[in-house]
């Protein structure tokens, strides 16, 4: 029996393979991770959640901005939606080349002497979110690898995934400020730790990029 209100939800395996992604995805550390941390360092665990929050506002945004943009191309020909999953595909090639040559390593800014408050660096945390390129480039180029050309339930599924990757790392978030002094410590007394997510952060989008090229070459 099918349920049309359900229609959005992928498939067990896609979700299966979409989770362990989002996994990788939230432990790599980025833009986000480093402005929540250095919040917490600077201002408490309140300040690293406000941050921390303000980044999963400007995600929603992003995941609509996809549901919408990329539906709306599907709609228009699915030729030219494949076209865009190739070029996702061929830019999370380069993802994976440049976490292994270049790295992914933790920056975290100098605090400041006086921490602003949670509403500012909440909306700081927005602002970080919505102007970082690198994941503007993750909801159109990621998310599409999970959604089949031509598939008439597409915007909601787009939508769908990009909420649920926001729900799914909300408590590791949360977890990760509530250790973030003893975390961090661990990193600077082992550099190789930071190797590590970048081997595996470059595996994981290489995996996905070449599946995508090979479903679309057949």
């Amino acid at each position: 029996m099918s349920y049309p209100a359900l229609s959005f939800l992928p498939d067990g395996p896609t979700m299966i393979a979409y989770s362990i992604a989002c996994t990788i995805l939230f432990i790599t550390p980025g833009p986000d991770m480093s402005f929540f941390l250095a919040k917490t360092v600077q201002g408490g665990r309140k300040a690293g959640i406000a941050a921390m929050s303000g980044a999963c506002v400007g995600n929603v945004v992003h995941s609509l901005a996809a549901a919408f943009g990329l539906s709306a191309l599907i709609a228009a020909s699915a030729t030219a939606f494949s076209a865009v999953k190739i070029v996702g595909a061929l830019y999370l090639l380069w993802m994976a080349y440049d976490a292994i040559r270049h790295g992914s390593a933790l920056n975290l800014a100098s605090a400041e002497a006086k921490p602003p408050s949670l509403s500012r660096t909440f909306m700081q945390g927005i602002a970080v979110n919505l102007t970082n390129p690198k994941i503007i480039l993750f909801f159109l180029t990621f998310l599409p690898q999970f959604i089949t050309a031509g598939d008439p339930n597409a915007q909601g599924k787009l939508f769908f995934l990009g909420v649920y990757f926001v729900v799914f790392a909300f408590p590791m978030a949360i977890g990760l400020i509530l250790v973030a002094e003893r975390f961090i410590g661990a990193l600077k007394r082992n550099p190789g730790m930071m190797r590590v997510m970048d081997y595996t952060f470059a595996g994981v989008f290489g995996f996905f990029a070449v599946q995508v090229l090979r479903t679309q070459s057949r």
